[in-house]
């Protein structure tokens, strides 16, 4: 025998290393939120405002970012136009279909997030030390491109 043992949970994978800061951020967004007056919002809230955000966006083209259904989307969408974050108007292309656009609340409470992230960043900057921030965040901005197919093609060569 080995002493390998396929039940034992082993060190965590990617997934859940990803997940935890994820997690840590989404709570610490929450709570930022509430702090600073936008005790409404809910942590499914997080999932339509979360980057790059719903502004001109179709909920049909939202419920694909997020990878929720559109009648989720919708029920979402339609909770922060009651509590005033956002509205649904019409697309001037195609009257058929809405275009989702943050109010001033809505756009308070998304730099209310990209601060309370900021915040975050700091704290773990200084638990980390900068250069192994800044390295943390490199590779996971490599791994957003990846990710996203925003990367560059690469650069020719001679």
């Amino acid at each position: 025998m080995s002493g390998f043992d396929p039940n034992a949970p082993g060190p965590p994978l990617i997934g859940a290393l990803l997940r935890t800061g994820f997690e840590t951020v989404r709570d610490r967004m929450l709570a930022g939120l509430h702090a600073r007056g936008f005790d409404d919002v809910v942590a499914a809230h997080l999932n339509v405002v979360q980057y790059p955000g719903p502004e001109n966006l179709r909920p049909s083209e939202l419920a694909t970012r997020t990878h929720m259904s559109k009648q989720a989307v919708n029920y979402l969408v339609g909770q922060l136009e009651q509590l005033g974050y956002l509205t649904r108007d019409d697309d001037e292309a195609d009257q058929r279909s809405k275009r989702i656009h943050l109010t001033p609340r809505g756009r308070a409470a998304a730099a209310a997030i990209r601060e309370i992230v900021r915040e975050v960043e700091a704290e773990w900057e200084r638990e980390l030390g900068r250069e192994q921030f800044a390295q943390l965040k490199e590779l996971l901005t490599q791994l957003y491109a990846i990710t996203t197919r925003t990367r560059p093609p690469p650069a020719a060569t001679a």
